[in-house]
């Protein structure tokens, strides 16, 4: 059977995971009767909260006797570990632009990707029946981006389509009838080539490993694409790692191939085809799976290095172990090995006291979804201020920064671009009408200065601001950038806080908590209206006396407290605090909770 490859590629919220959706019921991927999930790709709970692709996955089509396999890949620069690792198995990409927001950040960002790797894009300029949609636009954007990454002719002489993914139609003009996808099923076969390691299907079996899975009856399974030779169950194979050193040989147990949203054992892998295999127990991603007369292994994908560390500890506050269950170091430890395997994108180093581990990954973004995860598998956690990587070049030391692409309302423009560049030490490199009333800035800001931004700049921008950040270079250290202006409310008791004590705290700063809540210790349950920190008591009552009953008084009033999400409490906490994160609690504290020890090590600091 005739085959191709292809990866959908697109910036966040483009519509890729709803694209192919339509694919797949066009294509009579499922019963007419069929029960199914909208953005079925999106398998993940937390995808589905979110609505946003985390991990790659793959699907397959049959369109008029060519079988299409798909892969789906994440939008976010946080999870570009699986975009870079997805390109090397496909040999066409299908480029997605929303017709109102032209290319973003990271279109940029997988584009060049798919673009040093000789492959030829197909562009759809999807959502064009938004009212404010311009897809001439559009177009003209990603012609000037591709010519800005440096595309060859070939590239440049890109066929376009026009689509509406979620109506489930698309055209080669904007006149067209507006029925189906067939076009681009066609387009698709027509333009993208068959894979070259056809040619290679009597030569020994050859394989690079690019995503790992687990499987409740297989056990380890690893999916990749053929790229010589033929493999039969039961056949022998070995595992080698990039440098060539022999990890392990196995027999495989199963041969899996995707048809439409599952995957169906097959007797027999073809060259060029994208398979999962089982029976191996310690190879991972990047490895190549070979035949025993084959010593040499495949060359892989860099990966772009981490650029953000965060320390993940133990709960070691009062209240650890009433809401979790998995608490002991071994337990975490053994969690982010097992990540750090399926996640090229995340390094984990042990910490000299061994009851911490430093966790160096994309974005805050990535590190979120972690401690999610994690959490909701029964995990007590205590998590660190995200710290920025630095690296020596040349006796210089040399900092990650970012590419940051902002479209606000022309209101706010002022209050931003004054946040970016005055103490994040930000460059303003472009700025721009998008539309009416609204303006696009792009700036080159360090990373360390985005750590905690997201949440202000909301505030600042009324919830209306929507901001893309993508990694552009290193470059020498830009010198300090302050922290958090305001100091926070300390606890100075245990037990449960009281609502009279807390309306009499109101003045001093706004809370974190509401009344009938545990509280300990050097736990934050506040923050100051003034920048140095301050000890409460959040538990005193209101004394009575014989002259007042307790009930005659009016009853007490509080201010609704501010809930911060998971990552608005680590973007939120300074270098001496902590979030504790429990399954269902998220709490801030300070690293030392004993009030002397806090003053004896901010006089060592």
């Amino acid at each position: 059977m005739d085959l191709r490859n292809i990866a959908i590629i697109a910036h966040v919220d483009h519509g890729k995971t709803t694209l192919v959706d339509a694919l797949l019921k066009q294509s009579g991927a499922f019963r007419e009767n069929q029960a199914v999930d909208e953005r079925a790709m999106d398998s993940n709970d937390l995808e589905r909260e979110r609505g946003i692709t985390i991990l790659a996955k793959a699907t397959s089509v049959e369109w008029n006797g060519t079988r299409i396999n798909i892969v789906d890949t994440p939008g976010h620069a946080d999870f570009g570990g699986e975009v870079e690792r997805i390109l090397s198995m496909v040999d066409g990409v299908v480029l997605l632009v929303d017709a109102a927001e032209g290319p973003m950040p990271q279109t940029k960002f997988v584009t060049s990707k798919a673009l040093a790797l000789g492959l030829r894009p197909i562009v759809v300029v999807n959502k064009v029946d938004k009212p404010d949609g311009e897809p001439d636009r559009a177009l003209d954007e990603c012609f000037d981006l591709f010519a800005n990454l440096g595309a060859n002719e070939e590239q440049l002489d890109f066929p376009t389509m026009y689509a509406s993914g979620r109506a489930g139609w698309c055209d080669a003009s904007l006149e067209g009838p507006r029925e189906n996808l067939h076009a681009l099923f066609d387009l698709i076969v027509e333009h993208v080539p068959s894979p070259k390691q056809q040619e290679k299907a009597g030569e020994p079996f050859q394989m690079l490993a690019t995503t790992l899975g687990s499987d409740n009856f297989l056990g380890r399974i690893l999916t990749g694409r053929v790229e010589a030779g033929t493999l039969k169950t039961g056949d022998s194979l070995k595992a080698l790692s990039r440098k060539g050193e022999l990890i392990e040989n196995f027999r495989v147990a199963k041969i899996l191939a995707f048809r439409g949203l599952g995957q169906q054992p097959i007797d027999e892998a073809v060259a060029g085809d994208i398979v999962t295999i089982s029976g191996m127990t310690k190879a991972t991603v990047a490895d190549s799976l070979v035949a025993p007369s084959v010593n040499e292994p495949l060359p892989a994908q860099p990966i772009d290095p981490p650029t953000i560390t965060v320390t993940f500890g133990i709960n070691d506050s009062p209240l650890a172990g009433r809401d979790g269950k998995k608490v002991q170091s071994r337990v975490i430890r053994d969690r982010l090995m097992k990540e750090a395997e399926s996640n090229v994108a995340i390094q984990i180093t042990d910490t000299p006291g061994g009851d911490a581990f430093e966790v160096a990954g994309r974005g805050e973004l990535q590190m979120g979804v972690l401690i999610e995860n994690m959490r909701r598998e029964g995990f007590e956690l205590s998590i660190s201020r995200p710290q920025v990587l630095f690296r020596e070049e040349n006796g210089v030391r040399m900092e990650p920064i970012e590419e940051v692409t902002i479209d606000v309302d022309d209101d706010y423009s002022g209050s931003v671009i004054e946040k970016i560049t005055g103490n994040r030490k930000g460059e303003l490199v472009e700025m721009k009408p998008a539309g009416t009333g609204k303006t696009r800035i792009i700036a080159h800001v360090p990373s360390r200065g985005l750590i905690g931004y997201h949440g202000e700049f909301l505030t600042d921008t009324r919830g209306t601001g929507v901001m893309n950040r993508v990694f552009h270079e290193w470059a020498p250290h830009k010198g300090a950038i302050p922290g958090r202006r305001a100091g926070v409310l300390i606890s100075m008791e245990n037990g449960q806080s009281v609502a009279f004590a807390l309306w009499n705290l109101e003045d001093r700063g706004k809370m974190f908590i509401g009344a009938q809540e545990e509280v300990y210790t050097g736990m934050i349950i506040g923050e100051h209206s003034r920048e140095n920190d301050l000890e409460v008591n959040p538990l005193k009552g209101k004394k009575l006396t014989n002259v007042r009953a307790s009930g005659t008084d009016e009853a007490v009033r509080l201010t609704t407290p501010v809930t911060l999400s998971l990552e608005e409490a680590i973007a939120y906490i300074d270098n001496d605090e902590l979030v504790e994160v429990t399954p269902n609690k998220v709490r801030l504290r300070k690293r030392y909770l004993d009030p002397h020890e806090r003053k004896r090590m901010a006089k060592q600091a």
